[in-house]
């Protein structure tokens, strides 16, 4: 009797050139799990911490891979009917049990989101989890309101744009940074307040409202954390929620030298559970009829996942890498 396989990127140790697509028998669900045939999957820079040996929680070998869109293709106990349309993310996906850089992933019941889309299976798998922290970071982590005014720092990162373009679709007044020229031109074609940032916007900032922003969604990390702390309004909140430039901690902190009075310092980390389908469903029902579009999507078949990863730890794209297990 042949057993049944599946393609799936595996990583053996930290390092790049530990990461290989290979063949591995094809996972059965235990009660309360189900088993997703993997359409698309988003690319996220949890990932990149994983090869590059900065993630927690990890062990070795894995399949990479915190989020995964498809379809459910065996539910033991027949609670998700076979062919339902779903979405994975988080829960250890990638690090504590095989992710979702596979033809089919094995998931908690409880960690899948079901949903409805005609929409190409590309589209479909950049939304997930940067939906989730987007919209995460917005309510819970910001409680933004519609006619309030929103920084996002790291602006052309796939979640800056993805923030963006919510907070603009709530009613929001939205700015948002870029390094680089071509960014900054990019976040103007999209309709927001594009900032090119050298570190230090408080001026800019404040050149367009004198009181500060409401709120500023700090994707970039500690380096720019404290000039973001600057440009924000009393009673104003900051949100930080991503660390592109993989600066982690800060070195003898002194919150009363680094936080004006009345400005708030919040983070966002969000699970499955924290988006809800109506919101995913909303969404993707938003996209398929143009009125909204989240960030750029760049496709890569699963065979070339290391490609991906080398684009994406260089920056190579703007947008949102998305892998392809089917070609």
């Amino acid at each position: 009797m042949t057993t049944a396989t599946m393609r799936a990127a595996v990583l053996t140790a930290p390092g790049i050139d530990n990461l290989r697509v290979t063949d591995l028998p094809l996972p059965a669900p235990r009660p309360g799990w189900v088993r997703i045939r993997v359409m698309a999957f988003g690319l996220n820079r949890s990932e990149y911490h994983s090869v590059t040996g900065r993630a927690e929680g990890m062990s070795y070998p894995r399949v990479l891979g915190i989020e995964a869109a498809g379809v459910v293709d065996l539910d033991p106990e027949g609670v998700l009917a076979p062919g339902t349309q779903a979405a994975t993310m988080m829960g250890g996906m990638g690090r504590a049990f095989d992710g979702g850089y596979a033809q089919y992933v094995v998931v908690p019941r409880g960690q899948v989101i079901p949903f409805s889309s005609d929409l190409p299976w590309e589209v479909i798998g950049a939304v997930p989890e940067t939906l989730q922290t987007a919209h995460g970071s917005l309510t819970t982590g910001l409680g933004l309101r519609p006619g309030q005014s929103l920084l996002v720092r790291g602006g052309t990162s796939a979640l800056g744009l993805a923030a963006a373009a919510l907070a603009a679709d709530r009613g929001c007044r939205v700015l948002a940074t870029s390094r680089r020229e071509a960014g900054r031109v990019l976040l103007a074609s999209r309709g927001v307040e594009a900032l090119l940032d050298d570190g230090a916007v408080t001026a800019q900032v404040r050149r367009r409202l004198p009181e500060g922003v409401d709120a500023v969604l700090e994707l970039v990390g500690v380096p720019t954390l404290r000039d973001s702390l600057t440009a924000t309004a009393t009673g104003g909140t900051v949100c930080f929620a991503g660390m592109l430039s993989d600066s982690w901690t800060i070195p003898d902190f002194y919150p009363l030298d680094w936080i004006p009075t009345g400005v708030r310092l919040t983070t966002y980390s969000g699970q499955a559970h924290n988006l809800p389908a109506a919101e995913l469903q909303r969404v993707l029902d938003r996209i398929a009829a143009g009125a909204l579009d989240l960030a750029p999507v760049h496709a890569y078949p699963l065979e070339e996942i290391v490609t991906a990863q080398r684009d994406m730890a260089a920056g190579a794209h703007t947008g949102k890498l998305v892998g392809l297990p089917w070609g």
